[in-house]
């Protein structure tokens, strides 16, 4: 009974919750930056316009390249924002907005192998990316600086 109560205020909470818009996600816009022992990643984002955010990220060791993906954010079929990545320039995922708080925002697709979870964090000029399975394990994170 207990845990029938809990799912139903769940979801009154998320039904209650105001829809969040591209121009809430407006603080991840901008050139990002990380690089150690030789390693390097590159992130950047357009300003929220058109109803749309576009990305693209980058990472390699010296002069190599190792892994590109294109990426957007825009509302899918059902309204809902969603993270859209084609790793290597592949078929499109999405991974639909579940969280968004000032400057935080988590998306999340559980049926996709790896990863499931995907969570932007902003503090001042630092931008932490952190992909994770669903329940948060097999962390693996990029702080960035802005460029």
């Amino acid at each position: 009974m207990k845990s029938c109560m809990a799912a139903a205020l769940a979801v009154l909470l998320v039904a209650a919750s105001p829809v969040a818009t591209i121009d809430d996600l407006g603080w991840l816009a901008g050139q990002w930056a990380s690089e150690t022992g030789g390693r390097w990643t590159e992130e950047s984002w357009t300003a929220p316009r058109g109803g749309v955010m576009l990305g693209h990220s980058r990472s390699g060791r010296g002069e190599v390249l190792r892994e590109f993906e294109f990426i957007r954010i825009a509302r899918g079929t059902d309204g809902i924002l969603a993270y859209i990545a084609q790793p290597q320039g592949g078929a499109p995922v999405a991974f639909p907005l579940v969280r968004s708080e000032g400057t935080s925002a988590t998306f999340e697709n559980a049926a996709h192998d790896y990863p499931q979870r995907i969570v932007y964090e902003r503090a001042g000029d630092t931008l932490t990316a952190t992909i994770s399975a669903i329940d948060g394990s097999k962390p693996r994170s990029w702080s960035y600086r802005r460029r």
